[in-house]
């Protein structure tokens, strides 16, 4: 149902603690456990995005071991898993991909620890969010994701939409990527029992 949700882990361009821009480190956990999440809410593809030609080739070498490799053979769940995953050198490229799958661009919604200084209107709920990617089905999203230290300002100046914070109990509020996904997914896409 929801193969118009795509998912972009961005490693570039990111901030670090000092607002600097930099490009991450791919890790085997956000390849692992993104993908299995994606699978599971059955979203169209999971994109890490990185320029680096040393971490494309680290995370393609992670991807093969799973699809061809003893990896597949071994744990045939998580090659399913891993089968709409892979590595992209920008974010250009993979709103080209989906615009030559769809034949219109995406809709770009950031996601954020708390909303950015100066973007408030751009700001959407969770609920605006879900339902609109129940009814507009023959429209591609793309979901994009931080790691480091947050997206940097000039990727919010490009998005259409940021999707409000997960808000937990207290004020901390520094979850993994990992888990920031898996939540956001399930608000989003998740199984909702009406009765």
């Amino acid at each position: 149902m929801y193969q118009h949700v795509y998912l972009a882990l961005i490693h570039y361009p990111v901030y670090d603690k000092h607002r600097a821009i930099v490009a991450t480190s791919i890790t085997n956990f956000d390849i692992h456990d993104i993908s299995r999440t994606a699978k599971t809410y059955e979203v169209g593809h999971y994109y890490l995005v990185t320029p680096l030609k040393s971490q494309q080739e680290l995370g393609k070498r992670i991807i093969r071991h799973w699809h061809e490799g003893l990896g597949g053979r071994y744990n045939p769940s998580r090659q399913i898993a891993m089968l709409k995953t892979s590595i992209i050198d920008s974010l250009e490229t993979a709103k080209q991909e989906i615009l030559e799958k769809w034949q219109t661009p995406p809709i770009l919604v950031a996601t954020h620890a708390k909303v950015p200084e100066g973007f408030e209107e751009k700001l959407i709920t969770f609920r605006q969010l879900r339902t609109d990617l129940q009814k507009n089905l023959n429209q591609p999203y793309l979901i994009l994701f931080g790691t480091g230290y947050g997206l940097t300002e000039s990727t919010y100046k490009e998005v259409d939409f940021i999707l409000e914070p997960i808000r937990g109990i207290g004020d901390y509020n520094h979850l993994s990527v990992r888990s920031a996904v898996a939540i956001i997914l399930d608000r989003l896409l998740g199984h909702r029992d009406e009765s």
